[in-house]
């Protein structure tokens, strides 16, 4: 082998060697909408280091959200689960904002708003023309089709879902999921960038409620319309499938946790998409969300709540 040779196979293992890595190089993130989801999802990635804006619609929005925020991490606090100074951490790598310019320099965009077709391609047709051409535009949908959303944009190649579940920071999980054009670097870059914030991401196709959304609206569901029929009382349901299946919430409670409203939106979208039985709303959903009482987030759902989200007997 000649000198030059060696030297070129030396700068070569050399650029591999301190070539950073794509998820490396995330250091600023935006997040589009500061609801419930957004708050989790701000945090979860502010707690990994890296700054976020987020972005609302309204002063108003923006002093709720960060209320709540504050609000759930002082309640961790409490509970010893988090500590005064990581609070502040976390909050002062928040920023936030009304403006949507603020996403041009972010190194990846996430859509966290409301569960509504037009609304995300609205924000998507936004995003596109504002941020870096090579920036992945990200979707926290748990129904829409992400293919759809990417027709809007002049990137279908860097449009991707990342189903995060709630509570963003406690669960583990989130679904990378991938349309009909997103490209193979974008799921490796966005897989790379869900581990670094913590996460296990599991790879799926777009399909209507890909694994988690789809899974489990029969069962909640199927809890509902036992409660409908008389043959149990909530409290006792919870109970029967916490201490029967060993597990940490019942259907009833964890429906009120995602939020009654939400849920409804996902059995519709299902029952539309696919027309199989399971997945048509229980009549004693639509009612509760007519009534508006929606869950944890509203205090009243299928059961009372204090402030704290702990259950009123």
């Amino acid at each position: 082998m000649s000198d030059k040779n060696e030297i070129t196979n030396l700068q070569d293992l050399l650029g591999d060697i301190t070539q950073p890595d794509e998820a490396d190089k995330i250091e600023y993130v935006a997040v589009i909408g500061a609801g419930v989801m957004g708050q989790g999802i701000a945090r979860t990635i502010s707690a990994a280091g890296i700054d976020v804006v987020m972005i609302e619609k309204g002063e108003e929005k923006i002093e709720e959200a960060l209320q709540n925020l504050t609000r759930s991490m002082e309640h961790e606090i409490s509970r010893w689960a988090m500590t005064k100074s990581e609070m502040k951490s976390i909050l002062s790598r928040i920023k936030w904002s009304l403006e949507m310019e603020q996403v041009k320099d972010a190194d990846f965009v996430i859509e966290a708003v409301e569960e509504n077709f037009e609304l995300k391609k609205e924000v998507f047709r936004i995003l596109d023309k504002i941020a870096d051409p090579d920036t992945i535009l990200v979707s926290n949908t748990a129904t829409l089709s992400l293919t759809k959303i990417a027709e809007v944009t002049k990137r279908r190649d860097k449009i991707i879902g990342m189903h995060f579940l709630n509570p963003v920071p406690k669960v583990s999980l989130v679904e990378v999921v991938k349309a009909l054009e997103t490209s193979d670097d974008t799921v490796a870059r966005t897989k790379k960038f869900a581990e670094k914030i913590g996460k296990t991401p599991i790879e799926v196709y777009e399909y209507p409620g890909f694994v988690t959304t789809r899974a489990i609206v029969p069962y909640l569901n199927e809890a509902m319309y036992i409660l409908l029929e008389g043959v149990a009382s909530a409290k006792d349901i919870d109970l029967a499938m916490k201490l029967g299946y060993n597990l940490q919430i019942g259907p009833l409670e964890l429906s009120d946790s995602i939020g009654l409203d939400e849920i409804l939106f996902w059995m519709q979208e299902l029952w539309n998409a696919l027309g199989e039985p399971r997945y048509r709303p229980c009549p004693i959903l639509r009612q509760m969300v007519r009534d508006r009482k929606l869950g944890k987030k509203v205090g009243a759902g299928f059961f009372k709540y204090d402030k704290d989200g702990n259950i009123i007997d």
